[in-house]
C-alpha cells in the first residue's frame, strides 16, 4: 500500500481555535460565506499540513473530521482484498472530501485511502460540530451539497479515465484531467502545476514506473509534451486528445 505513513502539523485555524458557527452568528460571516468560510468557523476547526506521499486517513478510520483542500492535491484510491489500489479521484484546491459520515452517521466508515499526492494543506473540523452547523443552518448544508457534487464528479472522471485498456490512452487521459484541473496556460501550451514523478503517475492510473517512462518518452518524441524537473507541459491538449482518440 503507497504512503503508509502519516505525517501531520496541525494549528488552530484562528486564534480562538474556531467559534461555534451558531455562536459566532451570521453576522460575523460576510453576508456569503464560501464553504472555507464556514469550515474555518466551526469549534474545533485546525489546518493541518502533510507532506508529499502521506497517508491523510486509512480504510476503515473513524469517520471523525471532514477536510477541505487549500492548496496542492490528494488521492483518493480503493484498495481490493487481491492487493490492487485503484485512484477514484485527484482532488484539487477546495476540493470536499470525507463526508461520508455526515450522510451515514457511522463513526467507521472510510472508504477510501487518502494520500496526499503532493504536499496538501487543508482546514479540517470535526464531523460533529458540521453537522450541528448544517441542522442550525439549511444554508451550510446547500455549501456542503455543492461541495460533495463537485467531488462526485472527479471521482466520474477519474473512473472513465481508468476504463481505457490501452495504457497509452489511459495516460493521455489522466494527463488531459490535470491539465483541465491543475493546469495553468503559458506561451508553450498547458503546464500542469504538479511535480509528477513517473512512479506517482504510475500509481495513479495503475501502471508501472517503467511502462510510464516509456509512455512518456513516446510522447516527448512526438512533439505533444515537454518535461522538466518534473513537470509537464502539454503544447495542444486537442492534438493530444485527437491522436490518442
Amino acid at each position: 500500500m503507497v504512503g503508509a505513513t502519516r505525517g501531520f502539523t496541525r494549528y488552530s485555524a484562528s486564534p480562538t481555535g474556531g467559534a461555534g458557527l451558531a455562536t459566532a452568528g451570521a453576522g460575523q460571516l460576510s453576508a456569503s460565506p464560501t464553504l472555507l468560510d464556514v469550515i474555518r468557523g466551526l469549534s474545533g476547526s485546525t489546518m493541518e499540513t502533510v507532506e508529499r506521499g502521506k497517508t491523510i486517513f486509512f480504510p476503515g478510520d473513524p469517520a471523525e473530521k471532514v477536510y477541505l483542500l487549500r492548496r496542492g492535491a490528494v488521492r483518493l484510491s480503493r484498495v481490493y482484498e487481491s492487493g490492487e489500489e485503484i485512484t477514484v479521484a485527484l482532488l484539487r484546491e477546495n476540493s470536499l472530501f470525507g463526508v461520508l459520515s455526515l450522510l451515514t452517521g457511522q463513526r467507521s466508515d472510510r472508504f477510501y485511502h487518502a494520500i496526499a499526492f503532493t504536499r496538501v494543506e487543508m482546514v479540517t473540523a470535526p464531523a460533529a460540530s458540521v453537522r450541528k452547523a448544517i441542522e442550525q443552518d439549511a444554508s451550510v448544508g446547500l455549501l456542503m451539497l455543492q461541495g460533495l457534487s463537485s467531488r462526485i464528479l472527479q471521482t466520474e472522471t477519474m473512473i472513465e479515465t481508468l476504463t481505457h485498456r490501452d495504457m497509452s490512452s489511459r495516460l493521455v487521459s489522466f494527463l488531459l484531467v490535470l491539465c483541465r484541473d491543475f493546469g495553468v496556460p503559458s506561451n508553450e501550451g498547458i503546464t500542469i502545476d504538479l511535480r509528477l514523478s513517473h512512479q506517482a503517475i504510475a500509481e495513479a492510473i495503475g501502471s508501472t514506473r517503467v511502462t510510464i517512462t516509456r509512455l512518456l518518452g513516446d510522447l516527448r518524441n512526438a512533439g505533444l509534451v515537454q518535461i522538466d524537473r518534473k513537470k509537464i507541459t502539454v503544447f495542444d491538449p486537442l492534438a493530444l486528445a485527437k491522436r490518442f482518440s
